[in-house]
């Protein structure tokens, strides 16, 4: 990658030892003769990252979220420092991000580009989600029924408490918690799961990058909230459809040059296991 020329710091400083790993990180830019600009605002405003080269997200997974749809219209890489819990997204750790800052600054890092999904529940209301976009009753108690339709094409109405759709990067999230798949993060499609279906035989589906999804409320007298990636709600009406697709842009996401994907998942998901040999019964 190209050096870093200006960064934007985005600090949630309510996050524990954020502020005092800032504080490191910024002097390392300033001594590496990099501009910089720094906020603790949320959501960022529109246009804030559109002169820079790289964001650095200090906090957990659910302020790098706030961030994403942001970077992803600039198309500025996001450097996550991880001072939250699990750190799927945030990736660095404040000890790698403290001792390696010069090196990252200096453009050794890679980037993957992430799928986002693009809702839209009526003219003028649309979103942007990087993990994914949750469907589900305004009153938490309530069973909903929900008719989907891909590619104009009926699938099913699902009797359920929800249904989650999630892209790959958020298929460890609420997905993987309802009972979804793990989904490979280059893998571009949109993995439908719903949440405590009422029919046993209803499972999660994976759909191609380019269907187009409907969602339609066949539940009475009830009113839909939509959910982007836990943080956001688009406004729905009562008989709105609301269409779901993989959008045009991509999350430039930084990560170290040795990153895998598959060693993250191992740590953060405490994968474990010893091999046996079947033979002896021998570990």
């Amino acid at each position: 990658m190209q050096p870093i020329r200006k960064i934007a710091f985005v600090v949630n400083e309510e996050k524990n030892g954020a502020s005092e790993i800032t504080r490191a990180l910024v002097a390392a830019t300033r001594a590496a003769g990099v501009k910089l600009k720094q906020t603790t605002r949320f959501p960022i405003p529109r246009g804030y990252l559109a002169d820079c080269d790289a964001c650095c997200v200090v906090g957990g997974d659910g302020t790098l979220l706030g961030v994403a749809r942001e970077a992803a219209r600039a198309k500025v890489p996001i450097l996550g420092v991880n001072r939250g819990s699990l750190g799927f997204l945030t990736t660095f750790s404040a000890d790698e991000a403290r001792n390696h800052f010069a090196e990252l600054l200096a453009g050794r890092f890679r980037v993957d580009h992430r799928a986002m999904l693009d809702c839209s529940t009526g003219p003028g209301s649309h979103d942007l989600a990087l993990n994914d976009v949750l469907i589900k009753d305004q009153v938490n108690s309530r069973i909903v029924r929900l008719e989907v339709h891909a590619d104009g094409e009926l699938v099913t109405t699902y009797t359920c408490d929800g249904l989650i759709f999630s892209t790959a990067t958020g298929s460890t999230a609420y997905n993987l918690s309802a009972g979804g798949p793990i989904i490979h993060p280059d893998a571009c499609v949109v993995a439908m799961t719903p949440i405590c279906p009422h029919t046993l035989s209803n499972r999660a589906i994976i759909f191609r990058q380019e269907v187009k999804l409907r969602v339609i409320n066949r539940t009475t007298g009830s009113r839909l909230l939509v959910a982007m990636d836990g943080q956001r709600d688009l406004k729905v009406g009562m008989d709105s459809p609301i269409e779901i697709t993989v959008s045009r842009l991509r999350l430039p996401l930084a990560q170290s040059e040795d990153y895998s994907h598959f060693s993250v998942v191992r740590t953060k998901l405490k994968w474990g296991g010893e091999l046996v040999d079947r033979s002896s019964g021998q570990k």
